[in-house]
């Protein structure tokens, strides 16, 4: 039993080598890098809001309304990440409330489309690996005909929530990492 034990725990410290963190959030972040952007862009009035936790998480929360056409909320960070081939994951460190939110991406930010992943979240802390090469190209809720996310820099990162329901929702982050 202790040889699986042991074994289990070397394959999990190799598997989290490989994975560098490229956003955490900590007491000391300044969570104004980040920009909410929500349905009242087209009309909605949906509510959201990023802030630091007691305990240093990033905390992404409000309501998602679908009163005007409205249905979405999210947070944006626009940044620089450069990608090598070697780089296969986008890693999160999250605890969620159980709902569905998607995980996006941009290669450049003057691009129109997203990058999209969605994720389920348990209401328990989770550690969340996201294949790069399975991000699709999205615009305005649509997927586009074109291939998945293949370039060599991230520029955006985005966590939204769109269920297509009113409801209020939580996520803390902890981190973002790249394998």
């Amino acid at each position: 039993m202790l040889k699986y034990v042991l074994l289990l725990l070397t394959f999990s410290l190799s598997t989290q080598s490989n994975m560098k963190e490229i956003y955490t959030f900590s007491a000391q972040t300044n969570v104004r890098e980040w920009r909410i952007v929500n349905d009242g862009v087209m009309g909605g009035i949906s509510k959201s809001s990023l802030k630091l936790t007691d305990a240093g998480h990033g905390q992404f929360s409000g309501h998602v309304s679908l009163a005007n056409n409205g249905g979405f909320a999210s947070v944006q960070l626009n940044t620089t990440i450069k990608l090598t081939e070697a780089n296969k994951f986008i890693v999160l460190r999250v605890k969620g409330d159980g709902k569905r939110y998607e995980f996006r991406l941009k290669g450049n930010l003057s691009q129109y489309e997203s990058y999209v992943h969605p994720f389920a979240t348990t209401g328990e802390w989770e550690t969340l690996r996201l294949a790069i090469s399975e991000f699709y190209p999205q615009f305005r809720g649509s997927k586009m005909n074109s291939p998945n996310f293949n370039f060599k820099s991230i520029e955006q990162m985005t966590f939204l929530i769109a269920n297509k329901q009113e409801e209020d929702f939580e996520i803390l982050i902890d981190w973002i990492g790249l394998e």
